[in-house]
């Protein structure tokens, strides 16, 4: 049992779009991921998904409107939500959702991640 340091497992990447694992719990993964301009649309069918800004800030785009999330705020995804993360300048967010989370739901393109790192 240790504790994590935000700061210094953020340092250890730079590329977006790629969540790292750094802590899991009760069915649930704790990852890190850094984003800067615009993901692929989707949605989880099965997966409520927890973005939690550390720093800077994103737009969560959703069909029928856009939420800006800053650092210390957090936002939930419903399943089956249909959505879309967007940041115009990097932001660095921590993620709680089920380990079974593919990292982009329901499509499969060039973002999807399927093996992610543990840091």
């Amino acid at each position: 049992m240790e504790k994590v340091i935000l700061t210094e497992k953020f340092s250890l990447f730079s590329d977006y779009f790629n969540p790292r694992i750094v802590g899991e719990l009760n069915g649930q993964q704790v990852k890190l991921v850094k984003f800067k301009g615009a993901f692929t649309w989707h949605h989880h069918d099965n997966e409520d998904e927890l973005f939690y800004v550390v720093k800077g800030s994103f737009d969560m785009q959703l069909p029928e409107k856009t939420i800006t999330v800053q650092a210390g705020e957090f936002l939930i995804i419903p399943k089956r939500t249909e959505h879309r993360p967007f940041a115009n300048e990097e932001v660095e967010i921590m993620l709680f959702e089920p380990a079974a989370t593919l990292n982009t739901g329901n499509v499969e393109n060039e973002m999807t991640k399927k093996d992610l790192e543990h840091l």
